[in-house]
């Protein structure tokens, strides 16, 4: 069944005027417009597209790719409004998101950008957005463990960091001293649970925890050592801003990782250099 809101890969059909149509097991039919049709579109083949609702209320397919899908939040920005509502910019150029008035208890100020959550409408089939996450986004169900590699999207700069979306099901903060890479609202990053405390908050570190941990530093410093002819410009006194923003790794970090590559034999450690060994 072809519906709104998600990535479908359906089969060229047949090809028209305005473009090629795309069926589903069902022969149901959608349109992919001709500014999307590639030299070697042929009856027969598989395409992946997403599909959405057009101004005159018909679904239309396109190899964009949105910023975000049914069920998922987002951070979007407001480029338009009506008597109804707010448009937003989802990445799709021939259409904006809607985010109805009834969706939005607060005034939108067209430019800035908005966290939102997207689904499907249930009388009209269309895409909209909401401001309201809490239904679809809270802690009362946990659905992470320690220690997990998680999806995360940045939400809300706070006075001790991000608080951030996880999974697209639960809420989590990222603490500022546990950042050592630039982060910004509305950024998508791979995160791991550090702690779930007993009222149900989940605490997130963008670096891995223990032997991963290190093998990842260690391949990375490596990689950027050979980057770097051999030699940067950082070491055992270094100071943790220095070492944070040249590598994304905090000091403690870096010097396990440089350890373990200085037990291999592979690099030289000094005061302010490090030396990968010939």
């Amino acid at each position: 069944m072809i519906v709104a809101g998600e990535y479908q890969t359906l089969r060229i059909g047949r090809i028209a005027e305005p473009g090629i149509y795309l069926t589903d097991e069902q022969e149901q039919e959608v349109l992919l417009p001709n500014r999307y049709v590639h030299i070697d579109d042929k009856v027969g083949n598989l395409v992946e597209v997403f599909v959405y609702h057009d101004s005159e209320n018909r679904l239309i397919a396109t190899r964009e790719r949105p910023l975000a899908t049914v069920g998922e939040a987002a951070v979007l920005k407001a480029v338009d409004r009506n008597a109804h509502g707010v448009f937003l910019d989802w990445g799709i150029t021939a259409k904006d998101l809607f985010l109805p008035n009834r969706n939005v208890p607060f005034e939108v100020e067209i430019g800035r950008k908005y966290l939102v959550w997207l689904y499907r409408d249930n009388l009209t089939g269309r895409v909209v957005a909401t401001t309201k996450l809490n239904p679809y986004v809270n802690n009362t169900d946990i659905c992470v463990r320690p220690k997990e590699q998680v999806d995360i999207l940045v939400a809300r700069r706070m006075e001790a960091g991000y608080r951030v979306v996880v999974n697209n099901r639960n809420w989590g903060m990222i603490y500022s001293n546990q950042i050592f890479t630039p982060v910004a609202v509305g950024d998508r990053l791979t995160a791991y649970v550090h702690r779930i405390s007993e009222d149900g908050r989940i605490d997130l570190m963008l670096q891995q925890e223990g032997k991963d941990q290190t093998d990842n530093a260690a391949t990375k410093l490596l990689e950027l050592l050979r980057a770097h002819k051999g030699t940067l410009p950082i070491g055992d006194k270094s100071s943790p801003e220095e070492i944070a923003s040249l590598t994304g790794l905090s000091k403690k970090n870096f010097k396990r990782a440089a350890g373990a590559l200085y037990k291999q034999h592979l690099i030289t450690i000094g005061d302010t250099t490090t030396t990968l060994n010939k």
